[in-house]
């Protein structure tokens, strides 16, 4: 272990050298050292893709689950061990095509977790299809005369649904990332950061193209307005912001009748509940 930086690991890195993935690596390392995290104090969730493969490169708990299935098992997670600090680091495919579903109920649940998107709008381990982000018209490996379908936009989804944190950063800018999740995993409830992550190898346009169309949320910009969160995500160009978008109301989090009677205590912990316990939640579902 590297004194110095106690999530380094030595497994081999498999993204294509100079991959902006290697960004998030550094800014999700650098937030967890900034949250005076230590590693058995995280747990990273992912499904199947280029970002699904972050954790393996992190000295700490992690889950690989199916494709697409990422969220359910990161909430199952959360739900025996609040005390872990879990994030879910998926690809634009892998959580708004194949578990899009999943996420639109985890903001209607809004558990305490992070979850991180990285969004290059194809399909990169496949070979660059196109993604749900991807734009309409811009040609990919199988839509040889253009996308045709409306691109999702999922973090305005996730304001209109009064998600607690929803911000956007770039892969290239790792210190401005890095603030970013330090924020979200602050935050009570579902924090959603999705990440401009271009695609070196299969993508379209170069990592220049993004930065000169990148554009910082406004300086009197006020986050906790809903109708200004989806004015900068909806309007021209609305996919290059970056910053903090939205922040949300104040919500009750996922499991808290639960805990508010057992607490943060692991579910591990806790043992078998009486069986008198066991017997009247029965009677109460005999009695519907």
């Amino acid at each position: 272990m590297n004194v110095h930086d106690p999530f380094q690991n030595d497994v081999e890195i498999q993204w294509c050298p100079g991959c902006p993935n290697f960004g998030i690596l550094t800014a999700l390392k650098r937030a967890f050292v900034d949250l005076q995290l230590e590693p058995h104090q995280v747990c990273l969730v992912s499904g199947i893709g280029q970002a699904a493969k972050l954790p393996h490169y992190l000295r700490c708990n992690f889950f690989n689950g199916l494709h697409g299935r990422a969220i359910p098992v990161a909430l199952g997670i959360h739900a025996a061990n609040p005390t872990l600090t879990t994030v879910v680091t998926t690809g634009e495919g892998d959580c708004y095509g194949e578990g899009g579903n999943h996420l639109l109920h985890a903001f209607r649940r809004n558990p305490n977790m992070t979850v991180v998107v990285h969004n290059n709008e194809i399909y990169a381990l496949t070979k660059g299809q196109g993604s749900p982000t991807t734009p309409v018209g811009e040609v990919r490996s199988l839509q040889v005369h253009g996308v045709e379908m409306t691109p999702l936009n999922m973090p305005a989804v996730a304001v209109l649904h009064d998600g607690a944190f929803v911000a956007r950063g770039f892969a290239a800018d790792p210190d401005h990332l890095k603030d970013l999740l330090v924020e979200a995993v602050r935050c009570p409830g579902l924090s959603l950061v999705e990440v401009i992550q271009p695609c070196i190898t299969w993508g379209p346009h170069p990592v220049s193209w993004y930065k000169e169309r990148l554009r910082p949320v406004p300086t009197d910009h006020d986050p906790t307005n809903r109708e200004a969160a989806l004015r900068l995500l909806l309007g021209q160009d609305g996919r290059f912001v970056t910053g903090v978008i939205y922040r949300g109301t104040e919500r009750p989090l996922f499991g808290h009748r639960f805990r508010s009677a057992v607490g943060n205590e692991p579910l591990g912990r806790l043992g078998f509940p009486e069986n008198d316990v066991v017997r009247s939640l029965l009677d109460k579902f005999r009695a519907h």
